[in-house]
């Protein structure tokens, strides 16, 4: 034991110093372009006082992290797709959470997000990508009957409740039902989304999730608690993300909380990438 722990030693210092030969360059440029700067090089007892408020090493993870996750939504050119900066930095820190849990299949490296702050007639379902750093899908969605009209602000996990399930989700294997191709969802964020595979919550298509019913009826129709999808793409996203990637649902629940989005655990599995 104590060799090993001797040696998880060596590998956090290993990987500290890599973070603050990351960081350190950029946290100096922003330090540089502060009013500040100016004045505290030209002063030996400032630039004492600073040096002795150096960021923590906690510090220099966080700001690295950070700036990884920004850099990664700029080159996927998120925004311009319609996706928020805090939207995909929950649910990527949770795929990297369920990432370190051994939840997610190495195969596919793919991360569905669903906002439901959106309303029902705007594309609010984005499959990404994050290997090829790549938008595969961003399409319609539809939310549960009872969650709401045009926009979700109601969600359940209560059986017959007829309502979506907010939170992270495990994709499964696939099956004909009602709905034809359909695929099974794990919800894993206990209280919010567990009872998915009981109410029979899964990714299936449906005729109200098209741009013609929303010409029609000013919205999206809606579902007994699934994402419904288009008709016309479902196989090929049902294709994509079955067996083992993760789905976010995002949604406008003071309450919901997750266990996933432990961000010292996604800074961790981003460290360990690098080293």
């Amino acid at each position: 034991m104590e060799k090993t722990s001797v040696v998880y030693r060596q590998r956090f210092k290993r990987r500290a110093r890599r973070v603050a030969r990351r960081v350190l360059p950029f946290m100096a440029s922003l330090f540089m372009a502060t009013p500040l700067a100016s004045p505290v090089l030209n002063s030996k007892v400032k630039a004492a006082s600073v040096e002795a408020k150096l960021p923590t090493n906690q510090e220099l993870q966080t700001a690295f992290y950070n700036q990884r996750t920004h850099n990664l939504y700029q080159e996927m050119a998120l925004e311009s797709q319609g996706l928020r900066f805090e939207v995909f930095e929950k649910a990527l820190t949770g795929y990297l959470n369920l990432q370190t849990e051994g939840r997610l299949s190495n195969e596919k490296q793919l991360l569905t997000v669903v906002d439901f702050e959106l309303p029902s007639t705007e594309k609010r379902l984005w499959v990404l990508d994050l290997a090829a750093k790549q938008v595969k899908f961003h399409t319609l969605v539809a939310h549960g009957h009872n969650s709401g009209e045009d926009v979700a602000t109601t969600f359940s996990n209560q059986n017959e409740s007829n309502m979506s399930s907010l939170g992270f989700y495990v994709t499964k294997g696939e099956y004909m039902g009602k709905h034809g191709r359909s695929l099974k969802l794990d919800g894993v964020d206990e209280g919010f989304n567990t009872n998915a595979l009981e109410r029979s919550v899964v990714m299936h298509g449906a005729d109200y999730v098209s741009e013609d019913f929303i010409r029609q009826n000013g919205r999206l129709g809606r579902s007994l608690g699934c994402p419904a999808l288009p008709m016309d793409q479902k196989d090929e996203i049902i294709e994509a993300v079955n067996g083992g990637t993760c789905l976010f649902l995002n949604g406008a629940d003071q309450s919901y909380s997750s266990k996933y989005l432990n961000q010292d655990v996604a800074i961790n599995a981003l460290l360990s990438s690098n080293s």
